[in-house]
């Protein structure tokens, strides 16, 4: 019973408890403060703070940046409006890059994004994933032999006394084997570790002192070794002393033996790893957890110094003895069907594989120097090579294995203007100065987590965040609506492109309002462009930076009680934007973020002097989401027809014959109407 309670009351549950209120015993009975209708005894007033509806407590999302309080009966319903409950669309498609095929609409749509003119929605999509696919791509990982190393850190105090100050930070005997081979690899190679194990003139070694601290760090761990196997010999001694009282004398164990003779860590006997015969003295005085212990420890070092085999030689592998053939009896519950077909790069039959020879392959028969050979584009080329990779797991450039037996080699080389590339760089780093292109397919294709992907070449996530309450309008107006249905309705091209038309028309806008979807590419989201008409922009002052505030705009002479009024209408898109526009806006902006704006964690990485990485939260960054105006319906649009432009499309070439054609099979017909009259 928590103290301030009674006996009684810890017990009572009548709301019209009439036992005398005692000191000891019993309290008064009372009513809840907060008039939730609660009755009960005036001790569990505190325990009734913790469940009454009407106490006033922080958001459930406090630790996440909600900052508002409220009824606790309320916090059901504000949680869908939280602007610190926020969730990340996870809307997934896939691209494939150009094909052959459609060359010419795509170039004619390059060359028409050289004028910086409007593109359509499709076009406007798909360079936004072109962008992220370009920045995700490292040229390190496509083409290692094009890329420049990085060069190796000399003289540097950090780096090279690293692995020592790890072995500074352990404890006695706790030198772990990641923390010697993760040293030796950087600093010697196995022939100078062998040759330094040997030598006896240590004179002229750059690393004595960190070999010299790693064998400090082994003696100390085999004299605490030592002490703990004295503690055990004088443990069980005591053990044995107590039998021999009872039962009779008995012998003492070898253990004893082995570890008085261990204690002279620095002569023939010791524990140390560089010692001769160490593992076959262990093997006989020690039992196999102490052995296996000492193995785990110290395997590193007794590799370098020769006393453990790093891999187990050919004549000591095992071998079957005589083998007994045993039949195998398969079931088959499954029938595969008729309609199945694999896929060309998954059919690896070795049986059906064609005979091929060794063969080197150059450019001396076409009569051109390496200089003067052409170079490689680098779009195109990589491209290939990374969906070849994501298709096949592996390079153009790399071997493929088909079995044990069959393996396939061949090299592709690339030469390129711009090689070699910088360690970290990426495609959108190597075609920075080039013109702008389009080199993936307008045509995306929407796919679910359950879509086995083995054979999809480029994958993109939608990745915006909303309050949870804006979530069904974003996922229902942008991926639904717009995205699913701008190939051919709700965006609709000349039925000429496969010729090299690039005209489009958006066939809907919103039910009740002019307004045209367009694609906002600075903040990679959809926007709704209303339809101002032009009156309403006559005898508005443009803004002049050398002006007054006063002189900027009409609207930002208004008072602040009408602007935040009319802030209160727009949607999360255009308050972001807006709050761009001066710092008056920006005021009127941020008094709106509780009631839509949301909160987000900025995160940071934060790396340790021991390798180690995790993430921290930096701050909580308040801004508003990339939402526009919720849309209920569409209409369609008052746009002409297709034929309409098919009349004045470029692309559209009549043929008019006017010769007389002969019809298919009129041959046949005339000879059966000829043999007719012939009998007639």
């Amino acid at each position: 019973m928590s103290a301030g309670q009674h006996d009684h009351c810890d017990k009572c549950y009548n709301l019209h408890c009439q036992v005398p209120m005692q000191t000891s015993f019993s309290c008064t009975v009372i009513k809840c403060y907060r008039n939730c209708g609660a009755t009960f005894h005036m001790c569990k007033h505190e325990e009734h703070q913790l469940l009454c509806p009407n106490e006033t407590v922080p958001c459930l999302n406090v630790d996440y940046g909600c900052p508002l309080t409220m009824l606790r009966h309320r916090l059901a319903k504000h949680l869908e409006v939280c602007p610190a409950s926020i969730v990340c669309c996870s809307q997934e498609w896939n691209r494939w890059p150009v094909p052959d095929t459609d060359m010419t609409l795509y170039a004619n749509i390059s060359e028409s994004l050289q004028l910086d003119t409007e593109v359509s929605l499709d076009v406007a999509l798909a360079l936004r994933d072109q962008a992220l696919l370009f920045q995700s791509i490292k040229m390190k990982n496509v083409f290692p032999e094009l890329t420049v190393e990085e060069p190796a850190l000399q003289n540097n105090p950090v780096g090279a006394n690293k692995a020592a100050e790890e072995a500074s930070c352990c404890d006695c005997g706790e030198l772990t084997e990641n923390a010697c081979v993760k040293m030796e690899e950087k600093e010697l190679s196995q022939k100078e570790r062998n040759a330094l194990a040997k030598s006896s003139d240590v004179t002229d070694i750059q690393s004595y002192s960190q070999w010299e601290k790693i064998f400090q760090k082994e003696k100390e761990g085999c004299n605490q070794t030592v002490k703990n196997l004295n503690k055990k010999e004088k443990a069980k001694g005591k053990e044995e002393q107590n039998i021999n009282s009872e039962g009779g004398r008995r012998n003492l164990p070898q253990s004893e033996e082995s570890a008085v003779a261990a204690r002279n860590v620095n002569g023939a006997t010791g524990l140390a790893p560089w010692q001769d015969g160490v593992l076959e003295r262990l093997g006989k005085e020690f039992n196999i957890a102490e052995y296996n212990m000492y193995l785990v420890h110290n395997g590193a070092m007794l590799i370098n110094f020769g006393q453990l085999a790093a891999c187990t030689p050919r004549e000591k592998d095992f071998v079957y003895g005589n083998l007994e053939p045993i039949e195998v009896k398969t079931v088959r519950s499954f029938n595969v069907p008729t309609s199945y077909r694999a896929k060309r790069s998954h059919l690896k039959d070795p049986s059906h594989k064609t005979k091929t020879e060794h063969q080197n392959v150059d450019t001396t028969d076409l009569g051109l120097s390496v200089e003067d050979l052409p170079k490689s584009e680098e779009i195109g080329s990589t491209l290939l090579c990374t969906m070849e990779k994501e298709l096949k797991g592996h390079l153009i450039s790399e071997s493929s294995s088909t079995d044990g037996l069959y393996v396939d080699i061949g090299t592709q080389t690339y030469t390129f203007s711009s090689a070699p590339f910088k360690a970290d760089a990426s495609l959108s780093d190597v075609i920075a100065g080039k013109p702008r292109g389009l080199y993936v397919r307008v045509e995306a294709e929407s796919v679910t987590r359950r879509h086995n992907k083995t054979s999809s070449a480029f994958s993109y996530m939608c990745g915006h965040f909303f309050r949870r309450g804006e979530y069904h309008s974003h996922f229902r107006n942008v991926h639904c609506d717009i995205q699913a249905s701008v190939n051919g309705w709700f965006q609709q091209r000349c039925p000429l492109a496969y010729l090299g038309c690039t005209f489009t028309q958006i066939r809907f806008h919103p039910e009740g309002q002019q307004a045209t979807i367009k694609f906002c590419q600075d903040v990679s989201a959809f926007k709704l462009q209303p339809h101002i008409p032009i009156s309403l922009c006559d005898g508005v002052k443009s803004f002049s930076p050398r002006g007054s505030a006063k002189d900027c705009d009409a609207l930002s002479r208004l008072p602040l009680e009408i602007l935040q009024h009319i802030a209160g209408y727009l949607d999360s898109l255009t308050l972001s934007q807006l709050s761009q526009v001066s710092h008056l806006m920006r005021e009127v902006c941020a008094t709106l973020l509780q009631e839509k704006g949301m909160v987000v964690l900025e995160w940071k990485k934060k790396t340790y002097k021991h390798g180690g990485s995790s993430w921290k939260c930096r701050k909580k960054v308040w801004k508003f989401s990339s939402l526009f105006s919720p849309v209920h319906h569409w209409s369609f649009s008052n746009t002409p027809s297709m034929s309409d432009h098919l009349k004045a499309c470029s692309f559209y070439q009549r043929e008019e014959c006017r010769e007389p054609v002969a019809l298919a099979c009129l041959g046949e017909v005339r000879n059966k109407h000829g043999g007719l009259e012939h009998k007639l």
